[in-house]
């Protein structure tokens, strides 16, 4: 029960970071207000590490970024370390 709660908001907080990163892809084509890089990568890495990683492959949105990279790759690895945990236990 626990694990299907956290892939739900594992999902939820990827889907808001998808369109995050999509949002501030289209504000830099455009020239306006953009999302601040904090902001994306904190969302990242407390939850959004699937959308973040997907944004940046499909987006093709701060790619040149290290630190988009590993927090990306950090997160992800936390998060489904977290989801094994909570399948196994």
């Amino acid at each position: 029960m626990i694990a299907l709660i956290l892939g739900g908001a594992f999902a939820l907080l990827s889907l808001v970071t998808f369109c995050l990163y999509a949002h501030d892809k289209r504000a830099a084509q455009k020239g306006a207000w953009r999302t601040p890089e904090k902001t994306l990568l904190a969302c990242s890495f407390f939850g959004g590490a699937m959308g973040g990683t997907l944004a940046m492959l499909f987006l093709r949105h701060k790619t040149r970024h290290v630190s988009f990279v590993l927090v990306n790759a950090v997160g992800l690895c936390w998060q489904i370390a977290a989801l094994v945990a909570a399948i196994v236990l």
